[in-house]
């Protein structure tokens, strides 16, 4: 009977082992439409999870390795930046984020201060305010999320 159980939940994490990898080579072939568009559910193929939040985030995050640039950068046209910054704050506000996504959006947030306050300047835009508002409400997100888990628990015991 054990034997079973732990089989099918071999099976079950060797599942999960492949649909990440599915997902994984999915977003790495993605523009930043198609990332929206995953981002709000809207392909049907893959459901919103948190790994794939982080993968869209990694991608933000990478650079390419042949021309040593990342996925937006401060030479980027306005539009794409835009679009780059729109799609970090629907993550935010996306019911997923978990710690380690917002310890990303952080680390993107350092990583292109430099794009986003030459945006700021030039566009005449708050886009620095809106990613520490949309911080700041994720994080009060996920502690009342939290909190409804331990009334919970505190219920069932």
């Amino acid at each position: 009977m054990f034997s079973n159980m732990l089989g099918r939940m071999k099976n079950f994490s060797l599942d999960k082992n492949q649909e990440n990898k599915e997902l994984t080579d999915k977003i790495s072939k993605m523009n930043l439409t198609d990332m929206r568009a995953y981002i709000n559910n809207r392909i049907p193929d893959f459901s919103v999870d948190e790994d794939g939040l982080n993968e869209v985030l990694h991608k933000l995050l990478e650079i390419n390795e042949n021309t040593s640039k990342r996925y937006i950068d401060i030479d980027d046209m306005d539009s794409k930046i835009k679009k780059g910054f729109d799609l970090v704050l629907s993550i935010l506000t996306n019911k997923k984020v978990t710690v380690t996504t917002i310890e990303l959006v952080n680390e993107f947030l350092d990583k292109s201060k430099d794009i986003v306050q030459k945006y700021d300047k030039e566009n005449k835009q708050i886009y620095y305010t809106k990613f520490k508002d949309a911080i700041d409400l994720a994080i009060e997100y996920m502690n009342a999320k939290a909190e409804l888990q331990r009334k919970m628990d505190v219920i069932g015991d």
